[in-house]
């Protein structure tokens, strides 16, 4: 295909990186591209290429981190539009390191949209100035959320800013789970809840390990007991599989517990989610994947996305996850069981309704393309002359 002529979209977020929520966001915007553009040639800028490129071979991938200026706009040079993508990239001291590429992107006459971006913590001024430099001269600016929104205007933003929803919201469970969880030796024969933890890091700085860890693991104990269940930890992230570890290091009842070790693609964990009774985590894309599967879930909020999602699904939103609250989150735990009937049934009204404002980011980027770079016209076949 000849570059100069071709529609070239470049995507650029946390990808590569290993976490089954960032790959969730790209999964369903390239399902989207290919499904809508299937004459569009995709790049994506990648954290970890031999990664992206096992995941979807049918894209170019760039890595970029630690790649010059002058290497890494030889790429953007051809594209026609730079997709930030979803996720939350927009935080202290991680926003800069986006954001220089967007530059570079803008400064080669290279238009950039923003895909249901994710924002906060963002205090930092530096960042700050990145965000006011950047995205004042994006084409498009969409969050995932209305606490994105407000970050972005704390920021020094000005310029119109879109709320839709989280991308990931648009993919769709299959019958895999089954499978997947007899691979891992979980039992069948009981109640399965599914438990997600991570790791403070700096999008959740104030948490305090050693609490968290006692607090779920005595919900660990509580479940075991009151539902006889079998606990499944559902790592996002690889290093959440030591979080996991350290929780069921605190139960009475660790023999009714499995911290999962496999290697899955967001559509595979969606499956595993599908199979739950049951859903407590911390992990954003861990709770969306549980509300797409139609899952009683509880989340355990240590951001503001968490308590955002937790708010637009209409379940129960504790404030923080901190030791002290294990009274009232066992009592929440009791009560999420004896209600789920009526608990789904509004948490699936609520979730079709943020899928509809997912779908609106992919519209929206479609409608630009087809503004920008239009279809390729298709001329109808000459119809066969009539035999004499």
């Amino acid at each position: 295909m000849d570059d100069r002529n071709s529609v070239s979209v470049g995507v650029l977020g946390s990808y590569g990186g290993r976490n089954l929520g960032d790959e969730a966001i790209l999964t369903a915007l390239l399902d989207r591209l290919r499904a809508d553009r299937p004459d569009v040639r995709i790049v994506v800028f990648s954290r970890d290429p031999a990664y992206s490129r096992a995941a979807h071979p049918d894209v170019e991938v760039v890595g970029w981190e630690g790649v010059c200026r002058e290497r890494i706009s030889e790429h953007l040079r051809r594209l026609s539009v730079l997709v930030l993508g979803g996720g939350g990239i927009l935080y202290d001291t991680e926003a800069r390191r986006y954001l220089r590429l967007v530059r570079t992107a803008q400064d080669l006459g290279v238009p950039v949209f923003t895909y249901a971006l994710g924002a906060g913590p963002l205090t930092d001024e530096t960042d700050c100035a990145w965000v006011r430099a950047t995205l004042s001269d994006a084409a498009e600016v969409t969050v995932r959320d209305e606490e994105s929104k407000l970050v972005l205007e704390e920021a020094g933003l000005t310029r119109p800013i879109t709320v839709t929803a989280d991308p990931a919201l648009l993919l769709t469970p299959g019958e895999g789970g089954d499978e997947l969880l007899r691979a891992q030796a979980v039992p069948r024969d009981m109640r399965l809840v599914g438990m997600s933890v991570r790791e403070p890091g700096r999008a959740a700085e104030h948490l305090d390990e050693e609490g968290y860890h006692q607090l779920l693991a005595n919900v660990g104990d509580f479940l075991v007991h009151r539902l006889d269940a079998h606990v499944v930890f559902l790592p996002m992230e690889r290093d959440d599989m030591r979080h996991a570890h350290a929780v069921v290091s605190r139960m009475a009842d660790a023999d009714r517990c499995t911290v999962l070790h496999g290697t899955y693609r967001p559509q595979q964990m969606l499956d595993i989610v599908r199979r739950l009774d049951l859903a407590i985590g911390m992990r954003l894309h861990f709770l969306i994947f549980a509300a797409l599967a139609g899952i009683p879930l509880l989340p355990l909020p240590y951001a503001g996305k968490v308590f955002d999602f937790a708010q637009q699904i209409g379940a129960p939103a504790l404030r923080g996850v901190v030791r002290e609250t294990a009274g009232l989150l066992l009592a929440e735990v009791d009560r999420l069981w004896d209600e789920r009937p009526d608990r789904v049934a509004h948490m699936t009204t609520r979730t079709a309704e943020m899928r509809l404002r997912a779908t609106g980011t992919a519209d929206r980027l479609l409608a630009y393309l087809d503004r920008t770079a239009p279809r390729p016209l298709v001329l109808a076949a000459a119809p066969t002359p009539a035999a004499g």
